[in-house]
């Protein structure tokens, strides 16, 4: 009797330390993933609500109206792509993005006129999904915190990058057919700073009553463009 009450203790130890070895292995895996983006974990949730919120509030605007606007946003930063019927449009669409909640910079590439084909807009799509492979299989490249998306054969890449990296990305991103130019939006860090902690502060919301961050002009956009 006493052999078995041994044994069982031995079996519930066992059964709790493997238990306990899933768990760990679930934290490191997870750990892993977030290692990979150099965005804190609040700001990758963050950019989420920051694309649901704009995206609620692009679709009132254009209600009734022929136009699409898309939100990509990286660390705060907010980038419009799309097509709007007019200027005042393209100006209110960056408006109301800016007062959404953690945005800190509103980059504006609408394109005022008709939508984009459809034709137009599937081949954006697979520009975007053979520019990320080719960012993964480049030498030196973090694809995994790099944010890319095609608009008329134009790619934006959102990141937070080396100068070294951020130039390695745009020449692979060109290098891909179809790309007719690569806009770099990327926020440049030096290689010392990511050999530090990785700071989980979030950074604090605006005083009420502060000013809303001022939209991006197009212009302020590094372009690479394609030979």
């Amino acid at each position: 009797m006493k052999h078995r009450l041994i044994l069982a203790v031995l079996l519930a130890s066992t059964t709790l330390t493997g238990c306990g070895l899933l768990v760990v292995g679930g934290a490191a895996a997870t750990t892993a993933v977030v290692a990979t983006d150099r965005r804190t974990t609040g700001e990758q949730v963050e950019d989420k609500a920051i694309v649901m919120k704009a995206g609620a509030e692009t679709r009132r605007l254009l209600e009734n109206k022929e136009g699409r606007i898309n939100t990509t946003s990286y660390a705060g930063v907010a980038l419009l792509t799309g097509d709007v019927p007019t200027q005042a449009d393209k100006e209110e669409a960056a408006r109301l993005v800016s007062k959404v909640d953690k945005v800190t910079r509103v980059v504006n590439e609408l394109r005022v006129g008709e939508p984009t084909a459809l034709g137009v807009r599937s081949n954006d799509s697979w520009i975007t999904t053979r520019v990320s492979t080719a960012l993964l299989n480049a030498k030196e490249v973090p694809s995994r915190t790099i944010s890319t998306t095609t608009e008329r054969g134009v790619v934006y890449l959102l990141g937070r990058v080396t100068h070294e990296e951020g130039e390695r990305a745009a020449i692979a991103a060109s290098s891909v057919p179809g790309v007719n130019k690569v806009a770099k939006l990327f926020e440049y860090v030096s290689a010392e700073s990511l050999a530090q902690p990785l700071n989980t502060n979030n950074q604090q919301s605006p005083a009420p009553g502060a000013a809303a961050p001022a939209a991006e002009p197009a212009s302020s956009v590094e372009v690479m463009p394609v030979q």
